[in-house]
């Protein structure tokens, strides 16, 4: 029993030693190791993925203000809500939940987002447009083929995006929408993608208070286009908008800066777009480092420099005041005369004689640019076309204000002399075609030609200076071409061989009487009638019409230009008495009784016009064209109505303006009450 005992005893106390040892090798084999670990980490640092990314930093929009330094176009400090790559999740379906979020807040404030997929919004699915470019844009750059339906630009979306069917159908177009648009613009580390802009205070708290769960969705303080007067020539201000395709960006780079990025707001259309280059202004650039895969530093390295300010050379209260004529003329004539219940349309243009610079362009209708941006087809599908700008753009004949630039070729060439006398019995045959004339005015002079607007005078005329003579001072006067108006118009055409040709109709001998009083196949604008007058007042000389007076600074601290008189073409002047013998006439025009509150005698001054009622779709139109003082010229003028009567009586009413807004003129003295 002790022998068993002891060799139990031997036995425990052998296996205590040998798990003692084992105890002890695994210690220290675990202690190797660790040492191992401890040295290798030592000597390997941890791998860092650094990356260096540069952003953007939009400049402030140049201003356009009128010649008094009143802002038109200004900005103000707004919100923009916009979306940062490097904070946005790379998880599509994670950046799908935030984007929704967004969205909800959106709808419960009352904004929009920015979605330009040109595809309904509903189901069944359908393409907006027909325009084969942007549809051609939209399946590149979803990677469809050409001939993919609305329906399968939308699942390719939908794929690619990993929105998920368990998504409502009006959720699922939105995000398609949105993911579309940070695609067309290039949504990168480099290039935010704007959301939404200008949102109030209220949405900005909202989503600031939400910040931490909307990853990449931030809001950044910027300039914002502001319309301070949308009613002050709309037309010619234009709009900006973002740019919209691969063409626009390219010809963008071609024609100005190199730094167009595809989230930038460019001008469209107008001042904005002819002018972009100067109010656009240097972006800046700011760094951010991403340092494995979270942001760790953001610095400015080059600030944004301000777009400069355009300055123009118009008056906005005088133009404001102008296009209220207009307007309340044209209701008058509808009002008091049954023939005149069509005129619903019409145009002035106000030139400074001494360089042709704008002092007023109104068009009826009109728009306000507020409204156009808010609701662009109340605009475009208005009544009577309020998108043409009819003092530039609109094209009519000129009727018989037309005979002074006849009279101009016909005393010029000696073809006449101021005392050249013609016979009008009212009626005039020319080979086998019977003329008429407004009245029977026995013999005439150019003079009283003018001042009583006799046809068969410039029938006369006309025929003996022959087409090409004519065309050739109708070119001198400005017709026939755009004249250079730095928001842009229209050149129209004139009666001749040529416009006959391009329009499919024979060209006749005769058909230089009806050319010869403004009639037949010409077309004109007003504006191009008003600088025929002043280039009249200036004995021949034409200079090109201008809406930029200065260029500035952004802070309007520094000149950065001047617009100078630019002649743009000279009539040679080689008939004594050419100009004095035209002015007799349009002063004789404009003596002419007419109501007393219409009248332009005892104004202390004397007025040259003449009156047109030129043919047209409507009936007649009325067209007016002068200058004043006769003497000393300050203004030009056209002012015309379509289908309607006595454009003149407009002229006395347009000067008692331009005397309220310019006191310190031979106008603003003699009509100062």
């Amino acid at each position: 029993m002790k022998e068993i005992l002891r060799q139990l005893s031997e036995f425990v106390r052998n296996t205590f030693l040998i798990l003692l040892v084992l105890t002890a090798g695994a210690l220290a084999v675990y202690r190797l190791m660790m040492l191992q670990i401890v040295a290798s980490d030592e000597e390997t640092p941890a791998v860092t993925n650094v990356s260096v990314y540069s952003q953007v930093m939009p400049a402030t929009r140049g201003e356009i203000v009128d010649c008094t330094g009143k802002p038109i176009v200004s900005n103000k400090i707004g919100y923009n809500l916009i979306i940062e790559k490097a904070y946005f999740p790379y998880d599509h379906a994670e950046g799908n939940d935030i984007l929704l979020s967004i969205v909800r807040i959106l709808e419960e404030e009352g904004y929009d987002w920015n979605d330009s997929l040109p595809i309904s919004k509903v189901q069944p699915y359908t393409f907006t447009t027909t325009d084969e470019k942007v549809l051609e844009k939209l399946k590149t750059d979803i990677k469809v083929n050409n001939y993919a339906t609305a329906e399968n630009c939308i699942q390719g979306l939908m794929t690619d995006y990993r929105i998920s069917d368990a998504y409502t159908a009006k959720d699922q177009r939105i995000l398609a929408g949105i993911r579309y648009e940070m695609l067309a613009r290039s949504f990168s580390m480099s290039n935010v993608f704007y959301l939404a802009n200008d949102v109030d205070i209220d949405t900005v708290t909202r989503i600031k208070e939400m910040r931490l769960s909307l990853k990449g969705v931030n809001i950044v303080e910027e300039a914002i286009r502001t319309i301070e007067q949308g009613d002050i020539i709309p037309h010619e201000i234009g709009y900006v908008g973002p740019i919209y395709s691969k063409e626009e960006y390219d010809k963008l780079l071609e024609n100005g800066h190199d730094d167009y990025e595809l989230s930038d707001m460019v001008g469209k259309s107008g001042l904005e777009s002819a002018c972009e280059s100067s109010l656009r202004g240097f972006n800046g650039t700011k760094e951010i480092t991403v340092t494995n895969g979270e942001v760790s530093s953001v610095a400015v390295t080059e600030e944004p420099i301000g777009g400069q300010t355009i300055q123009l050379t118009l008056n906005s209260d005088f133009q404001r005041e102008l296009q209220s004529l207009l307007a309340d003329y044209c209701t008058h004539l509808r009002n008091t005369d049954r023939e005149c219940r069509n005129a619903n349309c019409g145009a002035i243009s106000v030139l400074d004689t001494t360089d042709n610079s704008v002092l007023g362009l109104a068009t009826v209708p009109t728009y306000d640019l507020n409204v156009f941006l808010d609701d662009y087809d109340s605009v475009l599908n208005g009544a009577n076309t309020p998108l043409v700008n009819r003092a530039t753009d609109g094209l009519y004949r000129p009727g018989s204000t037309f005979k002074t630039i006849t009279a101009t070729a016909g005393l010029n060439e000696g073809i006449i002399t101021g005392t050249s006398n013609f016979y009008c019995n009212q009626n005039y045959k020319y080979i086998d075609t019977m003329f008429h004339c407004t009245g029977n005015h026995k013999y005439l002079n150019v003079a009283r030609a003018l001042t009583v607007s006799c046809n068969i005078f410039f029938y006369e005329t006309g025929l003996k200076l022959g087409i090409d003579r004519l065309v050739q001072y109708e070119q001198l006067y400005g017709l026939g071409s755009p004249l250079g108006l730095e928001s842009g118009d229209s050149g129209g055409y004139l009666a001749c061989p040529e416009t006959f040709d391009n329009l499919g109709i024979d060209w006749y001998v005769g058909e230089i009487t009806q050319a010869s009083i403004g009639q037949s196949e010409i077309q004109v604008t007003p504006l191009q009638m008003s600088v025929v007058a002043s280039t009249i007042a200036n004995e021949g000389i034409r200079y090109q019409p201008h809406l930029i007076r200065r260029v500035w600074n952004n802070a309007m601290t520094q000149t950065i230009s001047e617009t100078e008189p630019v002649v743009a073409a000279s009539i040679p002047v080689r008939a004594n008495g050419l100009y004095a013998d035209i002015e007799q006439g349009m002063i004789g025009a404009a003596q002419t009784k007419m109501p007393n509150q219409y009248d332009l005698n005892h104004l202390g001054f004397q007025v040259a016009i003449k009156t047109g009622t030129p043919q047209s779709p409507r009936g007649t139109d009325s067209f007016v064209i002068g200058y004043a003082p006769a003497n000393k010229p300050e203004i030009a003028f056209c002012a015309m109505v379509e289908g309607g009567k006595n454009a003149k009586y407009m002229v006395r009413q347009i000067l008692e303006l331009y005397a309220k807004y310019y006191p310190d003129t031979t106008i603003g003295r003699a009509l100062k009450s």
